[in-house]
């Protein structure tokens, strides 16, 4: 099926040929060192300020019969610019296909394509290989289809068929900025010599253009609105990421009367166990992604073949953050972590080390009942990115203080969800997210949009953009779950505070709690290693802060600090390179206090 089969009723006389012409602008970053992906050679690019853009004029010399040649073909006439190529490179030859069928009968997808040839002033020649890949991905992704060109630069002038068999010296992707595309808009220019033949000109191009967008996206409009957010590149709480292994989910309950859970995977018996603890709305799924090494498949590849990974009440595989409560941190020491460390052991029997490797919320909170005194015997643990001396930005101390009442009482939310943007028809949490996200133009994602302005202060806050997988970055939205607000006030309450304290000091249920946490600090002989990466926009230094403190608290204790160099606070643990560059200093650790 395609939209040639009839010339739309504004279509100019074949017999009289009428041309169309426009400028864009495109403009973006690639490596000389092209990577796995064009994402990932893009991110390299713009870290390397490999800059590249192109001026081009499209010009389409008849409009009618480009509307029925199924090649579709137009010439691109203008100059590239890029300092790594020699400056300014003229364009000798290029074309332009405009929708490109490139699908089956059950993947409809359309390619947009540009190549051109360029030569430089020193007389050296290139060709720039682009396409954009118009598919089925859903409706709100056409903006991003139709403006994001895939790049490939190749030495001397290659034909497509070519391309195979070229020596391709650089790869990345271009964008069209809003702006720029606003500005296209007006270079429409079309030499018809009446004003009927121009109009017709402009809008026989315009029909073709919608109607091919229309045969891509249209069978979405067939479907209610929240079917199309069902649809996932991985599926949701997938175990596929470890192999080879015996996987058991272990339930618990904790005394408040919270049902919680436990994965364990096993490979076969361990000395030594791992208990696994993620952040707040994260959940196990961060210990176990399919789309690279992740941290659960490494410690089995390095002997530790019993691994859990812990779901307290933070985790978004359950439902108690999607309405407003008052539990907080102190429930969690209290409760939530005893009862898995009970579990486990009953579990592994008592003959076993165990070993804490803990994030975020869920490393405050460990620690919390470690120093309590609420478990003991923990052969180790390891701490990402916070423990008990949290410290954050001015303007996230500032949304600390005013967000929860904001969220609860003026807004009318019950939670903060970084998917809010999929919400259906006009919501006001769609309405939130689409506000956030016009101060958010470092990706094009409302999921990564609203997580930092859940979580830290930075463009994006939870990680750096390079140290995540591309596909990795278009799921966020199922990796980070809501939040209700309370635990954020006992955050608030311990950041002004320096050090994490007891939430409610007057309520008897936690009498057995310290004020303080670090009250009991010099008791405590479990060795810790501390972790956080040089960039981390969430917690900033709040683990050197902790290393250096217990330092002085507990000089005989051997603690250890490791600082990620190029890392945030989440991508430490969910990186495309975590493997290589911050898990084998996790696993030195481990080692070390380890049954030999």
């Amino acid at each position: 099926m395609t939209i040639r089969k009839k010339a739309p009723k504004t279509t100019p006389s074949l017999s009289s040929p009428v041309s169309l012409e426009f400028t864009e602008e495109m403009k973006g970053y690639v490596t000389f060192s092209p990577k796995a992906s064009y994402e990932d050679s893009y991110a390299a690019g713009k870290k390397e300020k490999n800059y590249l853009m192109f001026h081009l004029t499209i010009r389409i010399k008849d409009v009618a019969f480009f509307v029925y040649d199924p090649a579709e073909r137009g010439e691109a006439i203008g100059w590239v610019e890029s300092a790594a190529l020699g400056g300014r490179l003229a364009v000798v030859k290029g074309t332009f296909n405009c929708f490109v069928d490139k699908g089956t009968p059950s993947k409809n997808i359309k390619n947009m394509q540009y190549r051109l040839f360029l030569r430089n002033s020193k007389g050296e020649e290139f060709t720039l290989s682009g396409h954009k890949i118009v598919k089925d991905d859903g409706i709100l992704r056409i903006w991003s289809d139709t403006s994001t060109l895939y790049t490939r630069i190749f030495k001397g002038f290659v034909e497509e068929k070519l391309e195979a068999k070229a020596v391709r010296i650089a790869e990345g992707i271009l964008h069209i900025k809003e702006l720029d595309f606003i500005k296209q808009m007006t270079t429409f220019r079309s030499d018809g010599k009446t004003f009927e033949e121009r109009k017709s000109a402009l809008l026989t191009f315009g029909e073709l253009f919608a109607g091919n967008l229309w045969e891509v996206y249209a069978a979405h409009w067939a479907k209610a609105e929240p079917e199309l957010w069902k649809e996932r590149e991985i599926p949701l709480f997938t175990l596929e990421g470890v192999k080879n292994s015996e996987v058991t989910t272990h339930y618990v309950t904790t005394a408040d009367k919270l049902s919680l859970s436990l994965l364990r995977f096993k490979k076969k018996e361990c000395k030594d166990v791992i208990v696994l603890m993620h952040g707040l709305t994260t959940s196990s799924d961060m210990f176990i992604m399919p789309e690279h090494k992740n941290l659960v498949t490494y410690l089995h590849e390095n002997g530790y073949t019993d691994v859990w990974s812990f779901d307290w009440r933070g985790s978004l595989r359950f439902g108690y953050n999607l309405t407003p409560h008052r539990y907080n941190l102190d429930d969690i020491a209290l409760y939530d972590v005893p009862a898995a460390v009970e579990k486990v052991r009953s579990e592994v029997g008592k003959d076993k080390r165990i070993h804490f490797i803990v994030h975020c919320v869920g490393s405050i909170t460990f620690f919390m009942s470690l120093f309590s005194k609420k478990i003991d015997g923990i052969a180790s643990v390891t701490s990402n990115s916070v423990s008990l001396t949290p410290n954050v930005a001015t303007w996230s101390k500032i949304k600390l203080m005013f967000a929860p009442f904001l969220i609860e009482n003026v807004f009318r939310f019950p939670n903060v969800n970084p998917r809010w943007s999929y919400l259906p028809g006009p919501a006001r949490g769609k309405l939130f997210s689409k506000f956030i996200s016009l101060f958010h133009t470092e990706c094009d994602n409302p999921a990564c949009h609203m997580l930092s302005l859940m979580w830290g202060t930075g463009w994006p806050a939870c990680y750096e953009h390079e140290n995540l997988p591309s596909i990795t970055h278009r799921r966020v939205g199922d990796l980070f779950g809501a939040t209700s607000m309370n635990y954020h006030r006992q955050i608030r309450k311990s950041v002004f505070r320096k050090v994490i304290v007891k939430y409610e000091v007057l309520n008897k249920s936690y009498d057995s709690l310290p004020n303080n946490y670090l009250e009991h600090a010099a008791e405590i002989l479990t060795p810790i290693l501390f972790i956080t990466g040089d960039k981390n926009k969430v917690f900033k230094d709040s683990n050197i802060i902790a290393h250096d403190v217990l330092k002085r608290l507990k000089p005989n204790v051997r603690n250890e600090l490791f600082i990620a160099k190029g890392y945030g606070h989440q991508d430490t643990l969910m990186g495309k390179n975590s493997d290589k560059d911050v898990f084998p200093k996790i696993l030195e650790f481990i080692k070390s206090h380890s049954r030999k």
